[in-house]
């Protein structure tokens, strides 16, 4: 069912829009002056009204990435490359999809601890889970995946681990504007690897919950009532 593509591709145009909307709105109010420095993300989210905004596309973007990685590590063990790594990932990935809500509803000028944290979760739990999808595409790769997906993914986690490296030292040396660019740009990546899957997922076949395998109805109960009974 090649519309399975489009989640990814949904997640990925809607946070990039997302994100730059918050900026037009925070630079159109006022909020943050671009003439004294580049804006960081998280600064843009933290006045009204574009901070409700903020909020509310973090926590639409988690709910999608926590559908995305729980298809990716089904799609994974289905296709017989499962493992411990591929189980690591799908911790991994729901750990760094809460983080993105976490950051979303907790804004720095609220309670800076609890949204540098689930930044921090974010950030770096997320890279080392496209890390792990990178070494899965490239050591054990899928019978579906388009030769192309390999060397791209690599080349945006390592873009990425630049990125997060470049963003710390830059605001640590006071270059605000230069690690908030960074910022931005990291974020541009995390959401292309996230558009990705779409190259895996439009050969995905279902995709379905099973609560009880295998059950029966049963009209034995006298008053006429239907209960469920498990064949075992």
């Amino acid at each position: 069912m090649w519309a399975w593509a489009l989640l990814p591709v949904t997640l990925a145009v809607f946070g990039i829009i997302g994100m730059w909307a918050v900026y037009a709105i925070a630079v159109s109010n006022n909020t943050v002056n671009i003439t004294e420095e580049f804006p960081f993300i998280s600064t843009c989210g933290s006045y009204n009204p574009q901070s409700c905004l903020f909020s509310q596309i973090c926590n639409i973007c988690c709910v999608l990435a926590l559908w995305i990685v729980t298809i990716r590590f089904q799609q994974v063990r289905d296709l017989g490359s499962g493992s411990h790594l591929n189980t690591a990932g799908l911790v991994l990935g729901y750990i760094s999809s809460i983080g993105i809500s976490i950051l979303g509803n907790f804004q720095q000028s609220v309670l800076m601890g609890v949204h540098l944290f689930g930044a921090l979760v974010a950030f770096f739990l997320g890279l080392v889970y496209f890390w792990i999808q990178a070494w899965l595409s490239y050591y054990r790769p899928l019978s579906h995946d388009p030769r192309w997906v390999v060397p791209v993914r690599i080349i945006l986690c390592s873009l990425c681990t630049c990125l997060v490296i470049c963003m710390l030292v830059l605001f640590k040396t006071g270059f605000r504007s230069e690690a908030a660019i960074c910022e931005w740009a990291l974020v541009m990546c995390f959401f292309a690897l996230f558009a990705i899957f779409g190259a895996d997922f439009r050969h995905i076949d279902c995709h379905k919950l099973t609560v009880q395998n295998k059950e029966r109805r049963s009209s034995s109960d006298v008053n006429g009532v239907w209960t469920l009974q498990e064949i075992h």
